[in-house]
This record gives structure tokens, C-alpha cells and sequence, in this order.
């Protein structure tokens, strides 16, 4: 699945992130990188507002950053991409709480989910326990001496 996410929307809604610190756009992109490594899914975040030369595309993994000049904003760019892909992007899944781009997005039929709602899908993701590794075997008792034999003479004997 791809998350096509309005940036500066959402990282008011996640804990210990402000759109005043310097590195929020970094920091996102890293935070969704981690989701995306959980999930196994892809993202796809606008952020408006770019500083000069920094406008365009970035690939970060699994998460590809679009970085809109500040002659336009994130709302219109996410708005064209939807236009853009038109029926394909109907698998895909809007994140913003802004209510124009929500409605861009269910006018091309697809799900939306709010930036509230979705700080919490990544909270309980990136906090849910991973998958329990294999258990250990234990040796034998058998083959607990062999190997303090092998370990003790340098060799094994066939029995």
C-alpha cells in the first residue's frame, strides 16, 4: 500500500515534533521510513513551503519526499499527483485533516484517514513487539559430549 501523506498537516499530531524545529521535514521522513519498514508499505509525503533549491523529489527508501516551491503549496501538488494517476490511485490512502485535500482525494476514490488517526497507526506500529525470533535448540546430552570432547582433544571420535 501507498500512503500519500500531507506533510506540515501532519506533524503536529505526533508527540516530540513541532513544525518549528528546523529538522522537522528530516525528522518525518525518518519516522515514516521506520513505519514503512514495519508496515512494508511505501509512502509518498508533500511538503510545501521548500526552501529555495530544495524544491523536487527525494527518495529515502521506501519513502519519497516531494518538496513543493513556495510559489505553490503541498495541498495543490497532492491534488495534481491525484489527478495525474487518476484510477491508478485509487489503492492508495490520504493522510490529512485539511478538508480540501480530502475531498481531492475521495473525488479519486480514495480512502482518506485523518492525521490524528494515522500518529496513532505509526505510535502502534513502531511500538508493537516484532516477531519473536526462532527459539534456540538446546544440545543433547550426547551431543554436549561430543563437542567438549571435540573442544578438549582437537578432534571428534565416531561412535
Amino acid at each position: 500500500m501507498q500512503w500519500i501523506i500531507d506533510g506540515h498537516n501532519l506533524i503536529p499530531h505526533l508527540r516530540g515534533f513541532s513544525l518549528a524545529d528546523l529538522d522537522d521535514e528530516q525528522a518525518l521522513i525518518d519516522l515514516l521510513g521506520r513505519f514503512c519498514r514495519a508496515k512494508r508499505d511505501r509512502v509518498l509525503v508533500f511538503f510545501d513551503r521548500a526552501q529555495s533549491g530544495r524544491a523536487g523529489e527525494q527518495k529515502h527508501g521506501a519513502v519519497r519526499a516531494v518538496f513543493v516551491p513556495q510559489s505553490s503549496s503541498a495541498d495543490a501538488a497532492i491534488s495534481a499527483y491525484l489527478h495525474k494517476q487518476g484510477a491508478r490511485a485509487k489503492n492508495d490512502t490520504l493522510v490529512s485533516s485539511d478538508r480540501t485535500v480530502q475531498a481531492s482525494a475521495r473525488a479519486h476514490h480514495l480512502q482518506v484517514i485523518s492525521s490524528p488517526d494515522f500518529a496513532s497507526k505509526i505510535t502502534a506500529a513502531l511500538s508493537s513487539p516484532s516477531v519473536p525470533a526462532e527459539p534456540e535448540t538446546t544440545l543433547s546430552a550426547d551431543e554436549l559430549r561430543m563437542w567438549e570432547q571435540m573442544f578438549k582433544s582437537g578432534k571428534v571420535d565416531d561412535e
